[in-house]
């Protein structure tokens, strides 16, 4: 993608579980208030979740679209049985873009246009260049990756768009076993969907009592919130195109715009970083993979 593009502001698929009313609030003033290019739709995190939406989806999809949005169709990282699998081909038969989270989805799209999600591990040119010889024509970079090799993976990247986590809680890892639920001295297959307790996830300390992740049912994020401020100039240059918000618990809409005005030039690094320490109310704020250092620190 050139330079030169005009920057996209997307907003990544919601990670945690809220009720079904709150989440077709939340999307519908997305919507109508937010300065937003891309919407992504779906569930990432568990299987379990995705019905109390279903109800919702098409109004959310028509309301985003006649707000001028894409819609992109979000799937699940980390499938397991075969009736997700059918849920992933269900998925590429509505008509929106997909975003392949799974390498299982990745067969199913091959061919067709689609996005690669972050939790396929793209870090090198010859893997982007690969996944798009497949139909990729947007791909969503883990968030580990520094700088240095956002700017060399996106540098080379032509037609494929290229597209970073920007703001929110780094989502690390997906596992089979679902951590909320042992929280509460549940099983997984009878979890009681307690994940939805706690509507930015569940935080983890160290044996030393220091916040260091958190839990998302079977998920696991940063506890601080992972935002790239100045290095944005820099990666726009090089070539990346896209820049993902994550969904928290707070006024998306108003963190939407202080992205759009910095993507704009009219506002600086330092002032959006204040006020999203403000908003966040002492959570940290955390810069260190896209920096090269340690993922929790600030730099």
């Amino acid at each position: 993608m050139s330079a030169t593009a005009p920057a996209r502001l997307t907003l990544g698929p919601l990670l945690f579980h809220w009720s079904a009313a709150k989440r077709r609030d939340f999307y519908l003033r997305i919507a109508d208030e937010a300065p937003i290019d891309t919407v992504y739709l779906g569930e990432v995190v568990c299987s379990k979740r995705e019905s109390a939406f279903a109800p919702y989806f098409d109004e959310a999809v028509s309301r985003l679209q006649a707000a001028g949005k894409t819609v992109v169709h979000s799937t699940l990282a980390l499938v397991t049985t075969p009736r997700e699998v059918g849920t992933l081909r269900e998925s590429a038969a509505r008509g929106l873009l997909v975003e392949a989270n799974d390498v299982a989805c990745l067969d199913v799209l091959a061919g067709s246009p689609h996005v690669v999600g972050p939790y396929v591990n793209v870090i090198n040119e010859r893997t982007r260049d690969f996944l798009a010889s497949q139909g990729a024509v947007r791909i969503v970079l883990p968030v580990e990756l520094p700088e240095t090799s956002i700017r060399a993976i996106a540098a080379g990247a032509g037609a494929t768009a290229i597209e970073i986590h920007a703001f929110g809680r780094q989502p690390l890892s997906v596992a089979m076993r679902c951590y909320h639920a042992r929280s509460h001295n549940l099983s997984k297959d009878h979890c009681q969907l307690v994940c939805g307790l706690d509507a930015d996830g569940l935080t983890a300390t160290s044996v030393a009592g220091e916040d260091v992740l958190t839990i998302n049912g079977t998920q696991t994020l940063s506890f601080g919130y992972g935002v790239v401020l100045d290095e944005i100039g820099r990666l726009r240059e090089s070539g990346v195109g896209h820049f993902r918000l994550s969904p928290h618990d707070l006024d998306m809409v108003r963190v939407a715009t202080l992205y759009r005005d910095l993507l704009d030039r009219r506002t600086e690094p330092a002032a959006v970083a204040a006020e999203l320490r403000g908003m966040l109310q002492g959570r940290p704020l955390i810069n260190g993979f896209v920096r090269g250092h340690a993922g929790m620190t600030w730099n």
